[in-house]
This record gives C-alpha cells, structure tokens and sequence, in this order.
C-alpha cells in the first residue's frame, strides 16, 4: 500500500481550502482481469486512480499536506484522492467492479462539476487491470458546493458549451438507458422533478433524450457502495427518466451527470444528488438489485 494512502480520510480535505464536496463514483458490470497480472497480483485502485489523476493534471495537490507555505507551492487540481476500491460491503449481491471517492476542489463560475474527468479516471484505473464491461455508472454528486447565481448569464448550464462535442459521432452507437436522480430525504428533487424534466427538454442538446417516467420509486436506485452519511440517504425522492443515451460511455454519462447538477441547482436544489445510469438491454425490466449482468 502506497504511504499517500496512510493520511487519506474520508470528507473535507485538510487545511481551509474550499471545497465543493464529495464525490462518489462507482463502476458495475463485469471486469474480466488481464492474464498477465497473474493471479498473485494485487492491484490498488487506490494507487491507479492517484496515479492517473496526477498523470493528466487532474489530482489537486495543494491538499497533500504540509505548512501553509508549502502549500502554496503546490498545484491546484479538479479533486483531492479520498478513498478507492474494488469491491464493498454496502453493495454486496451487486455487480459492483470498483469504486473512487474524491473531494472535488470548488467549482468555479463558468466549470461544471468536473464529472466527465472524474469518470474517464475512474474507467482508465479499472480498465488499467482487466477487460471491462460497463452494465451502469453511479455518481454522487455535490450539488451543495455549486452556487448557481454566480453562473455566466450565457452559460447557466456550462456544460452546454462542449455539447458539439458528441456531434461527430457514430449514429448507431446511441444507447438505451434509465437515469435516476435522487435526494435521498431531502424532498427537494421531488419537488422539482416536473420542472427538472422541462428544463432538460429546453437545452439544445441530443446527448440525452428522454422521458420522465411515473410510478417508479426507489427500486430503481442501486444499492450504493458507501454510507449513507455520506450524502442524505438512503434514497428516497427523486425522479426517473428513461431515454437514448448518444453512447454508452463514462464521457457521455459524466457529460449528462454534469447537465443535471446544474439544471437542479438552477432551480434551487442545494442537497447532494445520487446520479445512477443503467443500460436497458432485453432483460433490463428484471431487479437490479442483484446480479444484473
């Protein structure tokens, strides 16, 4: 175990830095490990995701201890490495491949959550130790850290700015997909899910289309591989959409996640929210709360 995992705690970094909260991801599917590992080798998701992070300038340093001058020093980055890990009590039965957890620097006005980073992190340090087969993408995010007056009046949404992004793509690779949003005891996504859905119909986008959907309560929510006090849990109000995914990818997923936190606290939501996408395949009407590959 590397010594920079010794000092890792869950929740606010140290020092007075800002921060915009936690940040949870969390990987289903099936993971099938690559044969030149061998089966003595232990890899640590932990020192995978760090080591990406830090590759590509992603990983804030400035919370890696030290006096207040050495901090100075140090680089500013999108998150501070918190916890990873591949499998987890919380969300035994499940098909859970690995899990992250971050404390996400505070967003500044014209970035969203950094979700789509986050996520192609999360999926290189996992792909980095087998053959990986995405089935559903969860995501904790800090709604609570986004301060939605303080947005660019031409950009509310700053997402919206990288949509042409997926314009260029292949027509058939557009997935079928349910999205859940969810407050946990905070009633707030309840309250806004009609409004919530109206506004995400409003932005000029096609990465995601889709529908609210009625009658589906918490069910469709995946057991989460963390505490739930780590956000308002357990799940409880939220909403769900179901709809065309413009690919079946962590940057797409993260692109949407980060659409969502912001349309939400544009219309005042301040509670972290429990992003989860599903892929809908033949038998995707079946539970999901046990071994859904």
């Amino acid at each position: 175990m590397p010594e920079f995992r010794d000092n890792a705690q869950p929740g606010v970094a140290p020092g007075s830095l800002r921060t915009a909260g936690t940040m949870i991801a969390a990987l289903y599917g099936d993971l099938v490990p690559h044969a030149w590992h061998g089966p003595e080798s232990e890899l640590d998701a932990y020192a995978l995701f760090y080591r990406r992070s830090l590759a590509m300038g992603w990983h804030d340093e400035r919370a890696a201890g030290g006096g207040s001058e050495i901090r100075t020093l140090r680089a500013a980055g999108l998150w501070a490495m918190n916890d990873a890990g591949w499998d987890h009590p919380l969300a035994a039965g499940t098909d859970l491949v690995s899990w992250f957890q971050v404390e996400a620097s505070a967003v500044a006005d014209d970035r969203p959550i950094p979700v789509q980073p986050f996520l192609q992190c999360a999926e290189a340090a996992t792909r980095r130790t087998g053959t990986l087969t995405l089935s559903a993408v969860q995501v904790l995010l800090p709604v609570q850290g986004l301060d939605a007056s303080s947005r660019l009046r031409s950009a509310p949404v700053p997402s919206m700015l990288s949509a042409s992004w997926f314009a260029e793509r292949d027509p058939r690779a557009r997935a079928s997909v349910q999205v859940s949003v969810n407050s946990g005891r905070d009633p707030s996504m309840s309250v806004v899910a009609g409004q919530l859905d109206d506004y995400l119909h409003s932005l000029d986008q096609d990465v995601f289309v889709g529908a609210l959907q009625h009658g589906v309560g918490t069910e469709a929510v995946l057991p989460m591989p963390f505490d739930d006090g780590a956000w308002n849990g357990p799940a409880g109000h939220g909403l769900v959409l179901r709809g065309e995914l413009a690919e079946w990818s962590c940057d797409a997923i993260g692109w949407v996640a980060e659409v969502v936190a912001d349309s939400a606290a544009q219309l005042g939501v301040r509670s972290p929210l429990l992003f989860t996408v599903i892929r809908l395949t033949q038998s995707a009407n079946r539970s999901w709360g046990v071994g859904a590959r």
